[in-house]
């Protein structure tokens, strides 16, 4: 039986009340669950966050990933965020107003489950243990520095001492069952004195303790191949930041500052309608054992549209 006749016979074993559909998409299709991105819809989630995790589990959503920041982050993280407010139009996330059990509740209800959450260097640097207190709580395995701050990166000696405090927080989060991961922005992708950063990063970081998330779209913005990463960094890359780009298009200068990300925002879109090859690329993030596949569309407009269509699309592969 072909993959379309397949779909056809399951469809009407499902419409019958057989078969449940999004259980049935995610066996037979390529990525075996498809998670979201928090940071797609914060302000619905500050609106109204039961909804929205409803909402989101009826799109067939089954994992979740947060981000900080939470109510124990280190008080650095929490003033930055408060500045950010008028710019952003919504407050930090974390459990929006809500405790990790009453957070950790309306996941089970919605039969989600969190691999990991994004939070901040100072909290990972400071407040490991109530990171393992809260992945008690809800579940959570992996703790993700989105963003690498702009003085630990300007020159190859600030990457050199970067994976040495990589080592460490890995280090300290193995001792609470927790795992580090390193998510990339487009910055250090172009040579810097005949050197590729991210590659001495990864290379300067002991693989049994410091982990991967690509995101998909800022790699390929800053002039990184991810099919490349994927091959030569096998194991390394745990999850995944699946976004599409229309057109295709690079940072304008090294992609380390938030000007040059804002200025490409309109050239992220939809899995499905994107100009990257993301059957291809998803392919080779599997055989390189990436477990945990994000949706992310950041801060999009409508994301009830969105990011089902992302979802829908991700079903058909």
């Amino acid at each position: 039986m072909n993959r379309r006749n397949f779909i056809s016979a399951s469809a009407a074993l499902a419409a019958a009340g057989m078969l449940d559909v999004n259980q049935l998409f995610a066996n037979a299709g390529l990525l075996n669950s498809i998670g979201i991105q928090f940071f797609s819809l914060p302000k619905f989630l500050e609106d109204d966050f039961s909804g929205s995790v409803q909402m989101l589990s009826k799109m067939g959503y089954t994992e979740i990933e947060m981000y900080g920041p939470y109510p124990f982050s280190a008080q650095s993280a929490i003033d930055r965020w408060a500045s950010l407010k008028p710019l952003l139009g919504f407050s930090g996330s974390g459990y929006f107003g809500k405790t990790a059990k009453e957070v950790k509740k309306i996941f089970d209800d919605n039969k989600m489950k969190v691999p990991s959450v994004h939070t901040d260097f100072d909290t990972l640097q400071t407040k490991m243990a109530q990171l393992g207190e809260a992945a008690q709580t809800i579940g959570f395995t992996y703790v993700v520095l989105p963003a690498l701050p702009a003085e630990y990166r300007k020159t190859l000696d600030d990457y050199k001492k970067t994976a040495d405090v990589f080592n460490s927080i890995g280090a300290q989060a193995l001792k609470y069952g927790l795992r580090f991961a390193y998510h990339n922005h487009g910055y250090g992708m172009k040579e810097l004195n005949g050197k590729i950063p991210l590659q001495m990063l990864i290379e300067n970081t002991d693989p049994k303790s410091v982990f991967l998330e690509m995101d998909l779209f800022w790699t390929v913005a800053g002039s990184g191949d991810p099919l490349m990463y994927f091959e030569k960094y096998p194991g390394r890359y745990k999850m995944m930041h699946v976004k599409n780009m229309k057109p295709i298009a690079k940072f304008s200068g090294d992609g380390g500052d938030g000007k040059q990300w804002t200025e490409l925002f309109p050239n992220m879109t939809t899995t499905g309608d994107g100009d990257l090859d993301l059957p291809s690329i998803l392919k080779s993030a599997k055989k390189s054992r990436v477990d945990h596949f994000f949706v992310e569309q950041d801060r999009v407009n409508h994301p009830d549209i969105a990011l089902k269509k992302s979802i829908d699309y991700l079903k058909t592969l």
